[in-house]
């Protein structure tokens, strides 16, 4: 799909995207579209492809052939129109919570004021108000991740790349980030493009769940869990759709699980 229609829904695209590491053929012929807007999953075994095609996407992985665009423009690098967020949160640790927040716009020359309003801004809307001179150090995990979110959110990137970002967590802080993510699409208008390894989570929070077949990696499938995302929060985790849906993809990948 490379009409203009499909450049205006699609905030990113992957076009037949190959991808060897040597003899190791890690993608084959991966085609993929990411709606302008919304939350998709990248979901399937370990060592499908799932960070592969997100560095890819980010633009800190060259692929053998095919095409990424974002908003339309080729990928041949990094660039600010996309922000990482790390599975390891990435953070300087020499840095307090608002250095680290505004490291990227430091990067981009913003003046010191401005940067440091916008990452005062981006800290509370994480629910980190109050912790800006803090350390890495003095947080927990849980809190390094938002640091590492709010640092992604403030650049302004209309594409955030997210790497199991939760998966360090304990469950009741991640049942919270998944909460929270779902008001941040709500309210950013951004693309999310998430990579999990758990069922639930992808059909909890993504508009649209890929289903990655193991090494070479394809798509399988697509789905699209709508019926209760008009749904508060809590009730989503009840909702009869939600359930059929993640016991259907387990069905699909519980054969590639050794």
């Amino acid at each position: 799909m490379n009409d203009k229609t499909s450049d205006i829904e699609n905030a990113v695209s992957v076009h037949n995207v190959y991808k060897n590491y040597g003899d190791v053929e890690a993608l084959r012929d991966l085609s993929l579209d990411f709606p302008r807007g919304q939350l998709t999953s990248l979901l399937g075994p370990s060592g499908c492809g799932k960070t592969t095609l997100l560095k890819i996407i980010a633009g800190l992985l060259r692929a053998n052939s095919g095409e990424i665009t974002v908003n339309g423009q080729p990928v041949a690098g990094p660039g600010p129109d996309r922000a990482f967020v790390f599975q390891d949160f990435a953070l300087l640790p020499w840095a307090n919570v608002i250095r680290n927040v505004a490291f990227g716009l430091e990067l981009r020359g913003v003046d010191r004021s401005e940067r440091e309003a916008i990452a005062e801004k981006y800290i509370g809307d994480v629910g980190l108000k109050g912790f800006e001179k803090s350390y890495p150090h003095e947080l927990s995990g849980g809190m390094r991740q938002r640091v590492g979110l709010a640092r992604a959110l403030s650049v302004d990137s209309q594409v955030l790349l997210m790497d199991e970002p939760f998966s360090a967590v304990d469950e009741q802080t991640r049942r919270k980030f998944q909460e929270d993510l779902l008001k941040l699409v709500k309210n950013e208008s951004k693309t999310f493009i998430f990579v999990t390894h758990s069922i639930e989570e992808a059909v909890y929070v993504s508009d649209q769940v890929a289903i990655l077949l193991p090494r070479p990696s394809r798509v399988s499938e697509i789905i699209r869990p709508e019926g209760f995302r008009h749904k508060d929060a809590n009730s989503i985790r009840r909702d009869p759709e939600y359930l059929d849906i993640v016991d259907r993809i387990w069905a699909s990948l519980r054969t590639y699980v050794e």
